[in-house]
């Protein structure tokens, strides 16, 4: 493994930061660190560079104990948010500097030709004299992102590299820095708090919350196979109904979904994602509740659609928009409404059953 981390712990005054945080990060790979905001993700990555020190717990960097190394000694990359360029050099000079103060020093002629080699990496061999002023937020974050490759680090840690900038921009550089990455393929370690973010560049994602890994693994996976609520919620929209009220709606031709939840008493709840349903004017023989459209608000290839049930529930539901114009959906409509895919978590057993029809 590239980085192994195991047991790190790290609190700053009364506030908990990480607690008993392991994972592992196989080599040549680009893994996310996700979570909200304050759920240990930078403090994580600044403690694997040598930035902060644990309370407890190692790192373990190529094979080597790094737990009290120097962050010269780690031999990583890191990339913040904010660039962090010196203002006063060219762009050569910002991305040629780790190599200028490293021992031992490369010579004049390696040191060119390494950084000649990361401007054409980054697509910037034109700006090479320009200054950072005089570039734009995203080629600013290309030279920090070549800055750090110069010195050939070990493993490349990257916190919210493109949270200053604005929503295209971003969409460009997720595209462009997995690009570099499968030509680079140095392991990689990514702090977001962007579902889409993490899952359009990573190989794997650990999810965070309140300073404990939830759960780590392939986006996809992650999305499909959620092991915990609040990953549930955290990598999309989800509707979350009550299981006593699911079981207790025998609506449409009487037909109630076929839950197994131990009886009706049992405290868990049921999750539908809004594009795990499907809309129809009858209920075909199969389980379906009795709906009426509230309100259908078009978002260009989909409509997503407020519905509500006989008892009040509300449901938020998402169809493509061929499916809606071939129902001929308006407002105030009745309708049925199927879950296609669901999954239960109990309240204190955690993730009891997925669900497909």
């Amino acid at each position: 493994m590239a980085i192994a981390v195991r047991n790190l712990s790290k609190r700053f005054g009364n506030f908990q930061a990480i607690k008993d945080v392991s994972f592992e990060v196989p080599a040549g790979e680009l893994v996310a660190l996700l979570g909200p905001s304050g759920s240990g993700k930078s403090t994580i990555l600044r403690i694997i560079a040598g930035l902060e020190g644990a309370d407890s717990g190692e790192v373990e960097l190529t094979g080597e104990d790094a737990t009290y190394l120097s962050t010269q000694q780690r031999g990583v990359g890191f990339v913040f948010q904010h660039y962090a360029l010196f203002r006063h050099m060219t762009i050569r000079q910002n991305i040629a500097f780790g190599l200028q103060v490293q021992k031992p020093r490369p010579s004049p002629k390696e040191i060119r030709a390494r950084v000649d080699e990361l401007l054409d990496l980054v697509q910037l061999m034109g700006h090479a004299e320009r200054y950072p002023s005089q570039l734009s937020g995203g080629q600013r974050q290309r030279v920090a992102l070549a800055r750090a490759l110069a010195t050939r680090p070990k493993v490349l840690l990257l916190d919210e590299p493109f949270g200053a900038l604005d929503a295209q921009v971003r969409e460009e550089l997720r595209t462009w820095l997995r690009r570099l990455h499968d030509e680079v393929h140095v392991t990689s370690l990514f702090v977001t708090h962007d579902q889409q973010e993490a899952f359009e560049v990573a190989d794997q994602v650990v999810v965070l919350n309140k300073g404990k890994v939830e759960q780590m693994g392939p986006p996809q996976t992650l999305y499909e196979r959620p092991s915990t609520p609040f990953v549930t919620q955290f990598l999309g929209s989800v509707n979350i109904l009550r299981a006593e009220t699911v079981l207790g709606m025998e609506l449409g031709d009487e037909m109630p979904l076929p839950l197994d939840l131990n009886g009706p008493n049992e405290k868990s709840a049921v999750y539908v994602r809004p594009h795990d349903f499907d809309l129809s004017r009858t209920s075909n023989g199969r389980p379906a509740w009795s709906a009426r459209i509230r309100k259908l608000i078009p978002l260009g290839p989909h409509v997503r659609l407020d519905l509500t049930l006989l008892d009040g529930t509300i449901l938020n539901v998402q169809l493509p928009r061929e499916r809606c114009l071939e129902l001929e959906l308006n407002p105030g409509d009745n309708i049925y409404v199927s879950p296609k895919d669901w999954k239960v978590f109990h309240e204190t057993k955690g993730f009891v059953e997925n669900y497909v029809i």
